[in-house]
């Protein structure tokens, strides 16, 4: 099952560069990103209650408030970054440098959680990186 949401994930991701790329034109990035995550707030709720999950919120160790505050701020600072990136830039080359995330991420999960890095890993990220520079030149 969880393959079946990481490609939903991904389509959504392409639709909200899309989406966002035609609905920030002549929109302050800062003010675009506020609004997004409005939405983002409103629809995540929205799911917790629909799911009756928010009794759950008092049993969150103070570890796991802390680590998902971290993941809060770093996600509103990729936002503020991708959003800019996205107004002054051409989509088809800001999403591509966004998606060097995924390098990133194996790297981080190496050193951080101790996950394994293999051949096929370095091979990955060797292509990810080779593509995503073969798309922004």
């Amino acid at each position: 099952m969880w393959i079946l949401f990481a490609i939903l994930s991904a389509l959504f991701a392409a639709l909200t560069s899309i989406l966002a790329k035609i609905g920030i034109e002549g929109v302050n990035s800062n003010l675009a990103t506020a609004i997004r995550t409005v939405v983002v707030v409103v629809m995540s709720w929205g799911m917790v209650f629909l799911t009756n999950t928010q009794s759950g919120i008092t049993q969150i160790s103070k570890k796991s408030w802390i680590f998902l505050i971290l993941s809060g701020l770093a996600t509103g600072a990729s936002w503020l970054c991708y959003y800019r990136a996205l107004q002054t830039g051409e989509a088809s080359k800001v999403v591509p440098i966004d998606k060097l995330s995924v390098v990133i991420t194996l790297l981080l999960a190496f050193v951080f959680l101790h996950e394994q890095f293999t051949v096929k890993s370095l091979i990955g990220c060797v292509l990810i990186g080779a593509g995503t520079l073969f798309m922004v030149i």
